[in-house]
């Protein structure tokens, strides 16, 4: 079993998704607390860039975006299942739906002035001022909704995760499936972060009671740890070949004219603009290996889905 490093902080969503994850896998990790806002300089030493939360790390190979993430659990531990062989395609479909579009409308409607106030509440003014212009630099190539639009679309949203619900204990089920984790966090938000606007929930009993299943999985097993202690198990460790690391996925789809060994970037294609550079070693049908040099680490693979993120070739490479 290796040793599972989770990079996150505590009110992160997608953190939060990845808790549960790990819990319901059973799966004991290491928990090393990150700043919720830049600078973050041993995550972006680890990822050569990337700073969202949460990132994995095995060793020296560093796991990007919770979609990856899972991935990764589901070949180190594959029971119980986060993609039942009869759910695998609509249930990842269904997840992509629910960390991008009603992600963005909870989090339209969490983050509303009354929201922000309630999160800042206790905090200097320059703590929220300092929140605000990190996440305006981490969304400049994004259309957010407004607050009154992404109310109604979370009504909405909400609605049709209770007829799913009413039906089920779970969205797809009788468990949870990878769908489940995805719309969780969200919601988890508005009910555990700004509860002042947790009302929205009580018109939809079923999914508040979907949620208390969700939250009763918990988080499993964790150990706390440090940066450095992280840092130092990635100068011990040498990242593994494409085929042998923890995603089994490692035949070559070249859909971008760009032969593996080429310098390259891989940046988010919305939220998080920040590039990470380096050699490609794999570009499969799911994911993208980057290899890279850190001064105080050495050489790390970095690992991105392929949905959601662009490859370009960098300038004279």
């Amino acid at each position: 079993m290796p040793d599972l490093i989770l990079h996150h902080y505590p009110s992160s969503p997608f953190s939060e998704k990845m808790r549960l994850a790990l819990g319901y896998k059973k799966l004991p990790w290491r928990s090393v607390e990150i700043p919720h806002i830049m600078p973050k300089p041993d995550l972006v030493a680890l990822t050569g860039g990337y700073r969202r939360a949460p990132v994995l790390q095995v060793g020296a190979d560093v796991y990007c975006d919770t979609a990856l993430i899972c991935d990764v659990l589901e070949h180190v531990q594959p029971e119980p299942a986060l993609y039942p062989p009869h759910l695998k395609g609509v249930s990842r479909i269904f997840a992509q739906w629910a960390d991008t579009q009603l992600f963005w409308a909870a989090m339209g409607y969490n983050l509303q002035p009354k929201g922000a106030a309630h999160l800042f509440a206790k905090a200097p003014p320059e703590a929220a001022k300092a929140f605000a212009e990190d996440r305006k630099a981490m969304s400049s190539n994004m259309v957010r909704l407004r607050p009154g639009d992404a109310t109604s679309a979370y009504r909405s949203y909400l609605r049709r995760i209770a007829h799913m619900v009413e039906e089920h204990e779970f969205l797809f089920g009788m468990d949870p499936c990878i769908a489940d984790f995805a719309a969780y966090h969200g919601l988890w938000y508005t009910r555990n972060r700004v509860p002042l606007l947790a009302d929205i929930l009580n018109t939809t009993p079923a999914v508040n009671e979907w949620m208390d299943r969700m939250e009763a999985i918990g988080h499993g097993t964790k150990e706390p740890f440090s940066a450095a202690d992280a840092i130092q198990v990635a100068i011990q460790a040498e990242p593994l070949p494409a085929g042998e690391n923890l995603l089994v996925d490692s035949t070559f789809q070249d859909d971008h004219a760009i032969p593996l060994g080429t310098r390259v970037s891989v940046t988010a294609e919305s939220f998080g603009p920040e590039p990470t550079e380096g050699v490609l070693r794999a570009a499969t049908r799911t994911h993208y290996t980057l290899e890279r040099e850190d001064a105080r680490m050495g050489k790390l693979h970095v690992h991105f889905p392929r949905i959601g993120y662009v490859l370009r070739k960098l300038e004279g490479a």
